[in-house]
């Protein structure tokens, strides 16, 4: 058995719960889908200082149940075999990836990668446009901005995806069908708050439409049957000792 903890990028546990339910449909009948909340940070994630912010709260929430995992103290609580950090277009992924020992995967370049796989180009649509430069920065470091066509926003804030779910579904639709008549051949749904939405829109829309989160959990599969981990040569060699005033806990002894 493998368990894969999927980390939402900021404190909304309905929002968590949305995720790992559509994590849960896509994963294997030997793979445990753990959501985890931090509990310090924003409630969403829509500008750069929340952003900044969600990262403490994130590596700390890993940093935790990661070594929870590990304790033989605590036996009820499996190791995890790899993570996935459930926020689009967040930088963060490096920093875990040079915290724990297993695999992380990162929602925004998962569903890129499976949006070049089905189609030549790509479109994002996301939720408010100040958004926007956060997700293509993001895509234009992972190197993946070549074959993306364009990053929309719908307008709505990351809680009010849920409000109203016609509503969003029908602006999704209609800045996709946009994408589409300017070369895009698939779409990446740009939040992880609108995970569990793809098959339906992917069959309203008729072209692939990709959730990062349930992208996320093949690669983090795969990953894990591998028996691959983040290698430890330059970029993410192993941390020096250094005190870190007000989160020793991180500190490496």
């Amino acid at each position: 058995m493998s368990v894969i903890g999927i980390v939402n990028v900021n404190t909304s546990r309905s929002m968590t719960g949305t995720i790992v339910t559509a994590a849960a449909a896509v994963a294997a009948p030997d793979t445990v889908i753990e959501g985890v909340t931090p509990t310090i940070g924003p409630e969403s994630v829509e500008t750069h200082v929340e952003a900044a912010l969600s990262q403490v709260g994130v590596i700390l929430a890993v940093h935790r149940r990661h070594s929870e995992g590990l304790d033989p103290a605590l036996p009820d609580l499996p190791p995890i075999s790899a993570w996935i950090i459930a926020g689009y277009g967040d930088e963060g992924r490096e920093a875990l990836q040079e915290l724990i020992d297993v695999p992380v995967v990162d929602i925004t370049e998962a569903a890129a990668f499976a949006a070049m796989s089905v189609g030549d180009r790509y479109a994002v649509v996301t939720t408010l446009d100040r958004t926007v430069p956060m997700i293509r920065g993001r895509l234009e470091l992972a190197g993946l901005y070549d074959r993306c066509v364009s990053v929309k926003g719908t307008g709505l804030g990351v809680l009010e995806l849920e409000e109203d779910q016609d509503r969003t579904d029908d602006l999704i639709l209609e800045l996709a069908a946009e994408a589409l008549t300017h070369g895009a051949e698939s779409i990446c749904l740009g939040c992880g708050g609108m995970a569990g939405r793809a098959p339906e829109l992917t069959q309203k829309l008729g072209a692939p439409v990709i959730d990062g989160v349930t992208a996320a959990v093949g690669i983090a599969e795969s990953l894990i049957r591998q028996g691959l981990h983040t290698s430890r040569v330059g970029t993410y060699a192993p941390r020096s000792p250094k005190k870190l005033t007000g989160f020793e806990e991180l500190e490496i002894n």
